[in-house]
Order: C-alpha cells, then structure tokens, then sequence
C-alpha cells in the first residue's frame, strides 16, 4: 500500500492530461488551493454522484478560493465522455498507470464482496497555495463528501 499524505507533507507534483489531452500540472496552479480528489471510475454511480456534488458546489468552492481536480486511471476519451454527459464544470485528469495516486496514497488494497484486490481508494487531498498538504482524507464516501469537505474547509453552506 503507498503512504497516505498528511497535513504539512509536500504535496508530490504531477502533470496529467485531461479529457481533451492538454496537460495539467499541480505547480501550474501554485498560488492557489487546489482539491485533488481521485475517484475509482468515471460514469459509475457513486463516482458520478460525487463528480456531480463536486458540480454543484464547484461556484462556493472557487469563491473561496479552491480550484477542483478530479483524478481517475480512466482513459481521456472516458473522461471526456464522462464530462459531456454529466455537464462537468472542472477537469477530471487521466492517470491511466495509477503513478499519481500511488504518490498520494490513493491506490492501495481494497475489499469488496469478501475479494481483496489493489485499487484506487476514494480519497481528497487540498494543497495549499505554497504546495503543501492542507487536509488529507481517505476512504471517503461519495454521498455527502462534498458537504463535509465544505464544512472541513470552512465553507458556509
């Protein structure tokens, strides 16, 4: 399993593409907060359902200040038509070998129906404007994440 990050740790860099094959790095948007949240698969129902809170809160969030990046292993051509059909209003990053998520203790060994297997688990991490971890949290669920990050970042409803 890779290591989980913590508040205070450096946030590892990265550069993925996006849904329409740009690339997106973290040092690109220094200066600003940024959740990177990482999902385990576009276009599933709880992966939508938090791709679609996300959405919903995406004005709040970035009046406070927080720009949103989703990340999945999911292939860019996916992505994109994970976007169109949800009506996405931020970029979901493709990390097809699962580097990026392993760096930020994202992929790990799940279990499901009594079968262990290694797999991205549901996590969000928010770097701060100097790239350092300002909350990590892992194993979270997709139904409410989004509120309770919210109140976590002191984001009035």
């Amino acid at each position: 399993m890779s290591q989980r990050l913590a508040v205070g740790d450096s946030a590892p860099d990265f550069t993925l593409n996006d849904a329409e094959g740009n690339e997106v790095s973290l040092s690109s948007l220094r200066g600003g907060n940024v959740v990177v949240y990482f999902y385990p698969a576009a276009a599933t129902p709880g992966c939508t359902t938090e791709a679609c809170d996300f959405r919903d809160n995406l004005a709040s969030l970035r009046a406070a200040g927080y720009r949103v990046l989703g990340i999945s292993p999911d292939p860019v051509g996916k992505l994109d038509a994970f976007i169109e059909k949800e009506s996405l209003n931020f970029p979901l990053l493709s990390d097809e070998d699962h580097a990026v998520a392993e760096a930020y203790g994202a992929w790990g060994e799940k279990k499901n129906y009594g079968k262990t297997y290694e797999g991205l688990i549901r996590s969000t991490v928010v770097v701060d404007p100097e790239g350092t971890v300002a909350l990590a949290q892992y194993n979270v669920r997709a139904t409410g994440h989004v509120a309770k990050l919210r109140r976590d970042l002191g984001i009035d409803q």
